[in-house]
């Protein structure tokens, strides 16, 4: 079984790559143009009607949704790593409400914040209020994630978890990022540090040109190909 992962450097594809990666399943990647806007493309949407990255080719159809896709994988392939509780176990419960709340909730609010026009229109004014009330929610959100974050199995939470703190550092380019501070979170610190060691972020970082620390002190892409913007 193999698999095809359209993504962009730097992207949320990149979550996906990391689950592939943690599950050792073969794959292959197809590039998604973001500079031609290539996800708007009729091609791009017959696997992705909603025209975002990622997208994953399967046996079964083309998947979307970076959430659906690596729960998807991890209940799929349970054979070696266990990246989430299974249907019988007390814990899966739990585990649900925090995946969807990184994918809903925090990944959503993010965007928000690389893209405030989509919430506050085009007036510079009101955007830079918009900014400032998701910074302010993005904060409680960490300070929540910081105090249930432990070093237990890792799941898929705890990957989905790193990229989203790697954004929080880096995007959007061109803004005042000073409302993050990794340090500030202790737990999520040690968390960034334990997933770059791993094979998987290895490879990923390698692949899209990340950098040797890519979650706890992370610097923009250099990908050998595409652009993450």
């Amino acid at each position: 079984m193999s698999y095809v992962l359209h993504y962009a450097p730097d992207n949320a594809s990149l979550v996906v790559r990391l689950v592939l990666e943690e599950l050792r399943l073969p794959y292959r990647t197809a590039l998604v143009d973001r500079r031609a806007s290539a996800q708007r493309g009729a091609h791009y949407k017959r696997l992705n009607p909603v025209g975002r990255i990622p997208a994953l080719e399967t046996p079964d159809g083309p998947l979307f949704e970076t959430a659906a896709i690596c729960l998807w994988l991890a209940d799929r392939h349970r054979d070696g790593l266990h990246l989430s509780p299974d249907l019988s176990n007390p814990a899966r419960g739990k585990f649900l409400s925090w995946l969807f709340f990184l994918s809903n909730t925090v990944h959503s609010e993010l965007r928000n914040l690389f893209y405030p026009q989509l919430v506050a229109g085009t007036d510079p004014e009101h955007q830079a209020v918009a900014s400032q009330q998701i910074q302010t929610s993005l904060t409680a959100h960490l300070d929540l994630l910081n105090i249930r974050q432990d070093s237990g199995d890792l799941t898929i939470c705890d990957l989905y978890l790193a990229v989203l703190l790697r954004w929080s550092a880096l995007y959007p380019v061109e803004a005042d990022r000073s409302w993050f501070d990794l340090a500030r979170w202790r737990n999520l610190n040690a968390l960034a540090q334990r997933i770059e060691m791993r094979g998987s972020a290895l490879a990923a970082a390698q692949a899209e040109g990340l950098g040797p620390t890519p979650f706890s002190n992370p610097h923009p892409a250099t990908p050998p190909e595409g652009s993450a913007l």
